[in-house]
């Protein structure tokens, strides 16, 4: 059965050096809260290894705060806010570690995880110059067919955090239908940790709603709002000005005293 836990002590749980896997999807249900407890830590994680599916505001903080070294996702940026500031001037500067990802690749090693191999055989990159950026991704003959595919090692990770709409006392959770990869993500770590909105008795999945069953989750805890400035459909939308003021911030190299302010009570 899944503990609940307090969001400072959630954040107690990610050692130095560890690779974190955040969940939700561009603009959506990612978990803020989380991040934020993580920035209140004294000392703050460093040396984190990020793994996102698509990587936005929650990671942008991460980074500005100095917390990570190195980073794999598919995309990083805040969608119709722009570039990821913190990302960006980082990147630029040499100063993290940016493995080339795509799609095809998280997903495939995703899979080779959950099957309990050590890589997924796919056409995915074939032609690409992305195999001279990745040589540690190899290439394999098919034994069947002879023909060359790409075989893209198992992903795994250390800790992996979500944000969610309800859980219960069992340690049943309930998603929206917006799930990215959340799914496939739980599958990649012993600890996985669930921010929720709501608490209630018992959690029931709807049409509009995905449950996530009890043995998956290892942590909950209540965050009401957890995920703000990103959208928590049904029950928030996108705060766009806040998005606004973050990036604001950013430019005018006020990251820290936004995020002194942002931490501040909550």
């Amino acid at each position: 059965m899944a503990e609940w836990i307090t969001l400072d002590q959630a954040a107690a749980l990610i050692p130095d050096g560890a690779t974190l896997a955040l969940g939700g999807m561009t603009v959506y249900r990612r978990p803020v809260a989380f991040v934020k407890a993580l920035l209140r830590r004294t000392p703050r994680p460093k040396d984190l290894t990020l793994l996102c599916f698509t990587a936005g505001i929650e990671s942008d903080l991460l980074v500005g705060a100095g917390c990570v070294a190195t980073v794999r996702s598919a995309y990083f940026g805040l969608e119709s806010f722009g570039l990821a500031p913190m990302f960006t001037e980082r990147a630029n500067r040499g100063e993290i570690r940016v493995i080339e990802e795509t799609e095809q690749s998280l997903a495939m090693g995703m899979r080779a995880h959950m099957a309990g191999v050590g890589f997924m055989p796919s056409m995915g990159w074939i032609g690409a110059d992305l195999l001279r950026l990745r040589p540690d991704v190899k290439t394999v003959v098919d034994p069947y067919s002879g023909e060359e595919l790409v075989a893209f090692p198992a992903i795994h990770c250390d800790v992996v955090v979500i944000h969610a709409l309800e859980g219960d006392a069992r340690g049943n959770v309930k998603l929206n239908n917006n799930l990215g990869v959340d799914m496939e993500l739980i599958y990649l770590a012993e600890t996985v940790i669930v921010t929720v909105e709501n608490i209630v008795e018992r959690v029931e999945r709807t049409a509009d709603s995905f449950l996530m069953p009890a043995p998956a989750t290892t942590h909950l805890v209540h965050a009401p709002r957890g995920a703000y400035p990103t959208s928590c459909y049904p029950l928030y939308p996108i705060g766009g000005g806040e998005f606004m003021r973050y990036v604001d911030a950013c430019n005018a190299g006020k990251f820290e005293e936004y995020v002194a302010d942002v931490t501040r009570d909550n």
